[in-house]
This record gives structure tokens, C-alpha cells and sequence, in this order.
């Protein structure tokens, strides 16, 4: 039997404590971070989360030795890339995936790395005096000049595709430029809570999106429940409310009499006698009749709406008959003046 060295032993065995102890394990790349960045990473995160760079054979180890007390969590070793590390915390996996996005702190190239996506230089003025900036900006293919007593790249231009080698000295004219094209942090590769396997795409969401339209569907069930009258703890007020409403507004319309409708019925039979009152020849009302359309009358003349305005200026072209028709719309609205009271 084939011996085991004592120290692959002593990893294995923190690393199951790690998944043991954790509600939520997730597999993590930390590869590219330089060794201090590392350590301050792990300062910075040390009271929210746990984690162990290990060789990938242990990991996986690991893993396996866990599924019994936590199903499914093998999956994790099939998305082990680059120098990977175990990562055991308590937090749910979206705060997770988020808390390590918000780490991420830009990088320089060195010089000899693939591009991880197009670098583009923008046209523009630099913060250089003139100097030999000029020519190492040339040499790797970004045009520079001298203006104004500035170094100024003449135009845009991408010195380097994704995929194609960052050479030396491109590497370093764009750390005078300040571009730097690498992320520097904890990469999340996977992630497992409570059985769930979850990819890195599944966690990427925005959050604040996602709230907002949790709180438009709740509205909208709401809404739908007060309106079929499905009744919860939160929608029975609502719908009693809404009933009441309705219940005065159609006693209120057939003529019901209560403590609650005498006044709307009365306001409403007023509204109507008035707009009766105004149809009907000046000989045929009495004198508080007379008074009481005059008032009316001279009330709505002194505060016009801009309906009523923008009815009279088209009454004003239009002839008799259009007048007529506009002193008729008036005396409908009028006459619904009750039934709009019960809404104001």
C-alpha cells in the first residue's frame, strides 16, 4: 500500500472541517493575485467566510469524503480551473457572488500574459510632458504627438486583440497610461447550498432589478386579490373597504336612505333639481328658484375650468348650435354633480 504523506492528511482533514462546519462551499480561483493582495484579501474577508488553496487531487478528495452529510456537493470538482481554493461560509450564494465582485481591484500586465479582452487606447491628451514617452508610445503602436505642451495619442487604437500576447513593452506603456487590463480577486467558480449546485451565470444577477420586480408582482397580486376579492389577512380590509363603496354608491343611486347616504342622496336630488331648473323657462320658477340658478351660474362664470374655457372658445366659432350643444353638456355634468360628491 502506497504511502500518504502526513501533510496531504492534514490538508484533506481542513478542508472537510471547512465543508463541515459551512453552510454554503464553493469553489474559487486565486490565481493572479499576488501574495500580499492574497493575504489582505483573507484579512479583509476573514470574519464573513473561510478558505483553503489546495492542490485540485485534494480538493476533490475532499469532496467526496463529504457527500454523505451533503448530497451532490461532488459537482463542485468539475469546475476546479487554475490554482483553486475551497471557500466555506455561512452567507447565501448571491451575497456570496457579490461580496467577491465588489474585491476585485484592477491589475497592470507585466508583459507575456493573454489579453483578456480587446485594449483599446482612446484618442485624446495625456498627463505626460514631452519626453521619450513619444517614442515608446510609437514603437508599440499607439500614435502620440506633442500639442500644447502635452503628449497626446492622435487616435484610437486597439495595440492588442483578446487572445494575443501582451508583450513587455506594451505592458508597460499602458501602465504609464494607467490601463489596466487585468481583474485582480477571488474568482467564485461554484457554488453549493443545501443540495443546490449553483454556476457562476446563475449567481450574476442584478439584485436591485430583481427587487424591484418582486415588489411590482407583489403589487399586481395584490391588486388582482382586492379586485376578485380573495381574501388574506392582508386584502380583507382593502376589499371591505371597496365594498362599502360600492354599496353607498348604489344606494346612493337607487334613492336608499341611511345615516350613511341621506346626505350624498339629497346632494345628488339637489344637483338634479338644479339642472332641471336651468332647462326650463325663467317664467316657470319662482323667485329662490330663479336665485338659486342665477347664483349657480354666476359661481361657475367667476372660477372657469379649462374644460369649460376650451369649450366656450369653440362655442365662440362655431354658431348657435354648437353654443347649444355646449350649454346642454353642461347641464349633464350637473345633473351627475350628486354622484360625482360620494368620489370627492
Amino acid at each position: 500500500m502506497a504511502h500518504v504523506a502526513e501533510w496531504k492528511k492534514d490538508t484533506v482533514s481542513t478542508l472537510e472541517k471547512i465543508i463541515t462546519d459551512h453552510k454554503t462551499i464553493a469553489i474559487v480561483r486565486v490565481d493572479r493575485i499576488p501574495g500580499v493582495q492574497l493575504q489582505t484579501l483573507r484579512k479583509t474577508l476573514r470574519d464573513k467566510m473561510t478558505f483553503k488553496v489546495a492542490k485540485k487531487t485534494l480538493i476533490k478528495l475532499a469532496l467526496e469524503n463529504s457527500i454523505e452529510n451533503k448530497p451532490d456537493l461532488a459537482k463542485l470538482a468539475n469546475n476546479m480551473d487554475g490554482q483553486t481554493a475551497i471557500l466555506g461560509t455561512n452567507m447565501n450564494p448571491f451575497s456570496l457572488f457579490k461580496l467577491l465582485n465588489s474585491k476585485v481591484q484592477p491589475m497592470p500586465a507585466k508583459g507575456g500574459e493573454e489579453a483578456p479582452d480587446d485594449i483599446k487606447v482612446e484618442k485624446g491628451e495625456t498627463s505626460f510632458p514631452p519626453g521619450p514617452i513619444v517614442g515608446e508610445l510609437g514603437k508599440v503602436g499607439i500614435p502620440a504627438a506633442i500639442e500644447k505642451g502635452k503628449v497626446v495619442v492622435r487616435k484610437a487604437v486597439t495595440p492588442v486583440k483578446k487572445g494575443d500576447t501582451i508583450s513587455r513593452d506594451l505592458a508597460q506603456a499602458l501602465t504609464k497610461l494607467e490601463i489596466f487590463p487585468f481583474q485582480v480577486g477571488i474568482v467564485l467558480d461554484g457554488a453549493w447550498e443545501d443540495g443546490m449546485f449553483y454556476k457562476p451565470s446563475d449567481l450574476d444577477i442584478d439584485m436591485d432589478a430583481y427587487k424591484q420586480n418582486m415588489t411590482y408582482g407583489a403589487q399586481m397580486a395584490f391588486n388582482l386579490a382586492v379586485f376578485t376579492t380573495y381574501m388574506t389577512p392582508q386584502t380583507a380590509v382593502p376589499i371591505v373597504q371597496k365594498a362599502r363603496m360600492q354599496a353607498l354608491s348604489l344606494a346612493t343611486y337607487a334613492g336608499i336612505l341611511t345615516k350613511d347616504t341621506t346626505d350624498l342622496v339629497l346632494s345628488k336630488a339637489y344637483g338634479g333639481m338644479l339642472a332641471l331648473a336651468r332647462l326650463m323657462s325663467s317664467d316657470g320658477l319662482d323667485d329662490d328658484l330663479q336665485a338659486l340658478v342665477a347664483g349657480a351660474a354666476a359661481a361657475q362664470a367667476a372660477a372657469p375650468t379649462e374644460e369649460a374655457t376650451s369649450s366656450t372658445d369653440e362655442a365662440s366659432g362655431g354658431g348657435e348650435e354648437q353654443a347649444e350643444e355646449e350649454e346642454e353638456g353642461a347641464t349633464e355634468e350637473e345633473a351627475m354633480a350628486g354622484l360625482g360628491a360620494l368620489f370627492g
